[in-house]
């Protein structure tokens, strides 16, 4: 049978990725976003749609690493399936990223567990030598499944940092920008565009929003025909209470709706 259409895409994993701002922001001699100081511990959990049935969570944490002079940010994304898509085909993913002060990419982790294939995947992003570093094992055969190098710029985004410098950015509506992001097999310029004001409701509540669409799909920075569109609360806080992917048929539309948040 096909697996779980949101496990073994790791690009939906980036919808959520590319949608969690953090709410710091300042610049420096050069104009660019970087972050200001340590940010505060948050956990963002999410419920996922997938043909009118709830198919999986999700939950990220955002957390500082560092030193107040030298500040980082370390990401924690769980994904797991639910209910009948979980007895069908259960899958409990985590994924990892480690970014600087400017939210460059230094390395990240992906730990996939769908079905009865285990795999880890790491990135290191090497800015010394303008290089990422890809390996990923099979867990189960002891066996590298792929190893590669390929040139980055000096400073390039995963998912994470992408969506960091994109929430900092304040996009104006009807304007786009783009960001140099990497999932480490390729390196690609994502243009985001900040294309309406909606409100959208969840549950009881209905939020203002702003939808965006990060063109990641179509052979820029994944193969996979698909659009992607995520709505920001329109306000400081840019919270993202909405995630959808639009595949083709047979996997079709894949939903993400905040559930909670969590600060420290």
């Amino acid at each position: 049978m096909p697996g779980f259409p949101f496990a073994r895409q790791l690009p939906v994993a980036s919808a959520l990725l590319l949608a969690f701002p953090l709410g710091i922001q300042s610049q420096d001699g050069n104009g660019h976003v970087t972050a200001a100081s340590l940010p505060v511990s948050k956990t963002l959990y999410y419920t996922v749609e997938w043909r009118l049935i709830t198919a999986g969570s999700v939950k990220l944490r955002v957390t500082p690493m560092g030193s107040a002079e030298s500040p980082g940010i370390h990401s924690e994304l769980q994904i797991a399936s639910v209910g009948l898509v979980s007895k069908l085909y259960k899958v409990e993913d985590k994924y990892f990223g480690n970014y600087d002060r400017g939210f460059c990419a230094i390395s990240s982790q992906m730990l996939a567990s769908e079905g009865r294939r285990r795999r880890e995947t790491k990135v290191t992003y090497d800015a010394a030598r303008n290089k990422a570093v890809y390996l990923e094992r099979d867990l189960i055969k002891n066996t590298t499944v792929r190893s590669s190098e390929i040139d980055i710029p000096h400073c390039v985004q995963d998912l994470v940092g992408g969506l960091l410098a994109m929430s900092l950015s304040h996009i104006e509506v009807g304007k786009s920008a783009d960001f140099p992001v990497s999932d480490g097999k390729k390196t690609a310029m994502v243009r985001v565009e900040a294309q309406e004001r909606e409100d959208v409701k969840i549950n009881t509540t209905t939020h203002k929003t702003v939808r965006y669409e990060a063109f990641l799909f179509n052979n820029v920075l994944f193969a996979r025909k698909a659009r992607l569109f995520i709505w920001l609360t329109d306000d400081a806080e840019k919270t993202p209470v909405q995630i959808r992917v639009r595949m083709n048929f047979p996997v079709g539309t894949i939903t993400l709706s905040l559930d909670k948040i969590e600060q420290i």
